[in-house]
């Protein structure tokens, strides 16, 4: 646009402004995104004029890919509709697993129960009561193996929701799929393994940092040189999200715990345009439905730009940031339970509009439980109908040179760049959480937002708007109500451990403890353990021995 033109659509606006505001005084609030930013009352094109459109924006599956990082979009192939799902025993979870790709599921999610999230075996002590809680429990390659019985693995992708332990259960998978005869190369599928967000947000953490991450650097190492396709690590805002964050935090926070794990994996000697082409990204997808959208392409320019200008990679498949997203589990109610089905649609919407390469819609019953089968099949449906019947699949960022939008997704990156350099000024991405500013950011956003809906500033239907007074009445999962399946998990476990070759288990630990306390590569050492049915909980037991167990400093 031209100085001149620039100038008279200024103008313009200008009267129009005037105009609006001497008619309606009364309506002259100001509008905010989640995140607080101010949105305006119209966008024109002098909010984008600085906008450079192949530098800034671009076509689809080109730098810097803010478009998405596909030419043809969902046009040959949608995304990945991938249901995170998890309960009980690896039986009961294999039998959701199977009815889930019966309806069409196109990828395994595998939620984990508490104990195996922190690395304890399904008899220890502190798992009592937690059993198969709010995932599956997996102590050992046995039931590993129950978990898969029957999923052919060279064949469908599988996603893990795990951090600390990761390491571990993906060496189970592994030796799942030796023992089905699949080469490690067919393998595809994620670890989470994202051991940084959890210090700044779930806090589902093990050992202290640095040991957290020489074991996330041998993933990626092992990942590069045997399971190609594998992603070993899914850097994920989700959680950060999930704990309270804004849109402009989580994209910010996630970022950079992406950007130290590529600093780490270079100064082991890792080949960028190796290591960096397997990393993969999962976001939270709120009820704000352009900030969402914008979210996501202003991920992936930040992404493309630090990694084709900061870190030096020069094959664009490193400056590729694919993605997984979640509808917010955080957004959910417990008022009116199917009302969620409404904010998972639009969520979800934005995320398919926003690029994501796969997605997991919750179920409308997960303010109060597990989800059943069928609200599980529900939320699978509301993919399925975007996919199927919206049209939005037709052409490749329909929403794409909107002047809100556009301008949006700048406000966004520029706020997630103010975030970098107030990192850096802290010494980085560990310094900062161990002074505590991830946490501390994160918790005033929370309090924030709360005090906005517990002051009706914030409208939550059902919640303080449009309040209903009846009972909730809806089928609940109860996960083991008669404590069988315990029972059941634990006699397994005794079993296991009578059965197996408890010298070889020895053997095989004091090896690994040799390894964790030099600089070997863990992964070998952890297949050879599992394989030998060394437990979850033994494993860790190891590493907690070498490395230590990491205890965070209260903040006030």
């Amino acid at each position: 646009m031209d100085e001149e033109r620039s100038w008279e659509l200024k103008e313009h606006r200008r009267r129009w402004e005037e105009r609006v505001e001497a008619q309606w005084p009364e309506r002259q609030r100001e509008f905010t995104t989640l995140a607080g930013i101010p949105v305006r009352r119209v966008y024109d094109p002098t909010d984008v004029a600085d906008l450079d459109y192949l530098r800034d924006i671009g076509y689809p599956g080109e730098y810097p890919f803010t478009r998405g990082i596909y030419p043809t979009g969902y046009r040959g192939k949608v995304w990945t509709m991938r249901q995170f799902s998890g309960f009980g025993l690896a039986e009961e979870t294999n039998a959701r697993f199977k009815y889930l790709l019966a309806q069409g599921q196109t990828g395994l999610s595998i939620a984990f129960d508490l104990p195996t999230l922190y690395g304890y075996d399904s008899d220890h002590p502190l798992a009592e009561g937690e059993f198969g809680k709010c995932g599956v429990a997996v102590s050992s390659l046995r039931d590993m193996e129950i978990l898969l019985e029957g999923i052919p693995l060279g064949e469908i992708s599988t996603s893990m929701t795990i951090n600390s332990p990761a390491a571990v259960i993906w060496a189970m998978y592994i030796a799942v799929a030796d023992k089905q005869g699949v080469p490690r190369g067919q393998l595809r599928g994620t670890i989470q393994n994202d051991i940084l967000k959890e210090y700044i947000a779930q806090k589902e953490f093990l050992f202290p940092p640095e040991p957290s991450m020489r074991l996330v650097v041998d993933t990626v190492e092992f990942c590069v040189q045997q399971v190609p396709k594998w992603h070993p690590i899914s850097i994920s805002g989700y959680h950060i999200r999930e704990a309270g964050s804004t849109a402009v935090q989580e994209l910010a926070f996630t970022l950079a715990d992406g950007f130290e794990y590529v600093r780490w994996c270079l100064e082991r000697g890792l080949n960028i345009d190796e290591f960096a082409p397997t990393f993969s990204f999962f976001f939270n997808c709120h009820n704000d439905f352009f900030e969402e959208i914008a979210k996501f392409r202003a991920a992936r320019r930040i992404w493309a730009q630090e990694m084709r200008e900061t870190f030096g990679a020069k094959d664009p498949r490193s400056w590729w940031m694919r993605f997984h997203t979640q509808t917010a589990g955080c957004s959910l109610t417990a008022q009116q339970p199917e009302v969620n089905l409404i904010r998972t649609t639009i969520q979800a919407l934005a995320a398919v509009l926003g690029g994501t390469q796969s997605l997991h819609t919750n179920s409308w019953d997960e303010a109060l439980g597990l989800p059943t089968e069928k609200a599980a099949r529900l939320a699978l449906r509301i993919q399925q109908v975007i996919a199927h019947e919206s049209g939005v699949t037709n052409t490749v960022d329909p929403l794409g040179g909107s002047y809100f939008l556009e301008a949006l997704t700048r406000e966004l990156e520029e706020g997630a760049r103010a975030y970098f350099r107030r990192i850096d000024d802290l010494g980085g991405v560990i310094p900062a959480i161990k002074v505590g500013f991830f946490q501390r950011e994160i918790a005033d956003a929370s309090y924030r937002y709360q005090q906005e809906v517990d002051e009706g500033c914030r409208v939550i239907v059902g919640v303080n708007q449009y309040l209903l007074d009846e009972p909730v009445e809806i089928p609940i999962l109860r996960v083991d109500p008669t404590g069988e399946g315990y029972r059941r998990q634990v006699e397994r476990l005794r079993e296991l451990r009578r059965e197996r070759d408890n010298r070889e288990v020895a053997r095989l630990l004091r090896r690994l403890e040799q390894a964790c306390r030099g600089q070997d590569n863990v992964m070998p050492h952890l297949i050879d353990a599992v394989k030998a049915y060394c437990t979850l909980g033994e494993i860790c037991d190891v590493m907690r021995e070498v490395f230590g167990v990491y205890q965070e400093e209260p903040i006030i």
